[in-house]
């Protein structure tokens, strides 16, 4: 099910909030039922999975904190055994499931081109919804029972919920448990939360809808004659057309997310911060996705020793991250060499121009802006051949026929002039600084409502709706 739909908006959210309200002790369950329904919806089947990987993680974390009886002098050094056993069981199953559903075609296909022949069978598998979203919040979950971060283990039905929290059950933002454990305790919903709720949705749900999905029909028109056929500067459009469509839908999901959870009683963590005002790649990923980053930062990059076991160790590091930060996005080559290309940046940014290019602000947005539409390209086409057509029409090189000129270029810069200047403002921080300032304000609340109902308008006109995160 889809935040942007009439379903959703009209059935699902107001008979759940409704029963939730309504009935305060039961909130867990109601929670836990309602996000099992949201999920359902679109994953019926896949709510098994999704069930059985809840139970079988639950039961390794019993097992961290079992305490068997055995004398004390023993017990410390068997309680880390038993812990290093359930944390390392728990991440060879949860991983394996990512892998079988979301890796293993990807490697048969390169195993058995390498090899000339079809030594790996081919599974075909659907990819369940969100299934890297909530395989990372296990595993967060598992390694902070392991560090003693989380205390006290939640009980079934509270460690279920956590895990299917449908507001960031499918693509994120990724909640650490100890961010809600008090709230999934004790929690209780103020008409200001729904409220503030269901003003930050509102906002969320018009990025979406009149932001994202808008601009991101112009990127399709581009692409439709094929890459490698575009006039540079057609190219170069196309790109910064993708760079905002992909901003202000997986923005735009967050906010919504964000907003629910305040509905909810919770408060989700931020997971965008203005990341196209950055002045350095490096600057860009502590604004982008912030809890994917924190996710690699805190349970890779820092377990393997971060910056602290000197240069070569810390260049190893990165290239650890970003590899796997470009195939959590997706099983293909491109998402390798999106990963590896930032990593190849960013570590020159670190050895080199870095603290320059931050503390000079016009030189460091101007590289930044160029750079970041040439990644999200590589990240966008998934056919390695296009891809490379694209690259080469963002540099003037053109091995076929331009069929997308500067007729067509100014054709499209009429049609999407507005757009793109809104696309332009709405990356600043100016908007979100207006929005907190006059979210009380009568005014504001008439702008929301006519967000929302044109927003219903778009989506009744079956204008293109789904998340793109949602195939990561």
């Amino acid at each position: 099910m889809l935040f942007s739909s009439v379903g959703f908006l009209f059935r699902f959210l107001p008979i759940f909030i409704i029963i939730y309200v309504a009935l305060p002790k039961y909130r867990n369950i109601i929670l836990l039922l309602g996000s099992l329904i949201f999920y359902g919806v679109g994953e019926p089947y896949f709510v098994l999975l999704l069930l059985l990987s809840i139970l079988v993680n639950y039961g390794l974390s019993r097992y961290m904190f079992w305490e068997p009886r055995s004398p004390q002098t023993n017990r410390r050094q068997k309680t880390a055994r038993r812990k290093k056993r359930a944390l390392a069981l728990a991440a060879v199953l949860d991983l394996s499931v990512l892998f079988v559903f979301k890796y293993w075609d990807f490697t048969a296909k390169s195993v058995n081109s390498l090899a000339g022949h079809d030594y790996l069978p081919l599974l075909a598998l659907t990819l369940p919804l969100g299934i890297s979203f909530y395989t990372f919040q296990m595993l967060s979950y598992q390694i902070d029972c392991y560090r003693g971060t989380v205390e006290k283990q939640a009980g079934l039905l509270t460690f279920a919920a956590y895990i299917c929290m449908f507001p960031q059950l499918i693509a994120g933002p990724i909640v650490r448990y100890g961010e809600v454990e008090q709230r999934l305790l004790d929690r209780k919903v103020r008409i200001r939360d729904l409220e503030n709720g269901l003003k930050l949705f509102t906002a969320g749900l018009g990025l979406k809808v009149l932001l994202a999905n808008q601009i991101g029909t112009l990127w399709n028109s581009i692409m439709t004659a094929g890459a490698g056929r575009l006039h540079t500067l057609v190219a170069w459009l196309g790109a910064f057309a993708y760079s905002f469509q992909i901003y202000f839908d997986f923005w735009g999901y967050s906010v919504m997310a964000i907003g629910l959870g305040k509905m909810l009683g919770f408060s989700i963590p931020r997971n965008f911060n203005n990341p196209y005002v950055s002045r350095s790649l490096s600057e860009f990923w502590r604004r982008w996705h912030m809890t994917l980053g924190r996710w690699f930062r805190e349970y890779v990059y820092f377990p393997l020793g971060g910056s602290r076991k000197g240069r070569m160790r810390t260049v190893f590091n990165l290239f650890v991250v970003w590899a796997l930060t470009g195939l959590w996005h997706g099983a293909n080559w491109n998402f390798v060499l999106w990963g590896i290309t930032f990593f190849l940046l960013i570590s020159l940014e670190k050895r080199t121009y870095g603290k320059w290019m931050e503390r000079n602000a016009v030189f460091g947005h101007m590289y930044t802006l160029l750079l970041i539409p040439v990644t999200w390209v590589i990240f966008g086409i998934t056919d390695i051949g296009q891809l490379a057509g694209y690259l080469e029409n963002l540099i003037g090189l053109h091995r076929e026929k331009v069929l997308v000129g500067t007729t067509q270029l100014f054709r499209y810069l009429r049609e999407y002039a507005l757009l793109l200047i809104a696309c332009v403002i709405f990356s600043t921080p100016l908007p979100g600084k207006l929005y907190w300032k006059w979210k009380d304000r009568w005014f504001m609340v008439l702008f929301l409502l006519a967000v929302f109902w044109w927003s219903v308008y778009e989506m009744m006109s079956g204008s293109n709706n789904p998340f793109l995160y949602f195939r990561f």
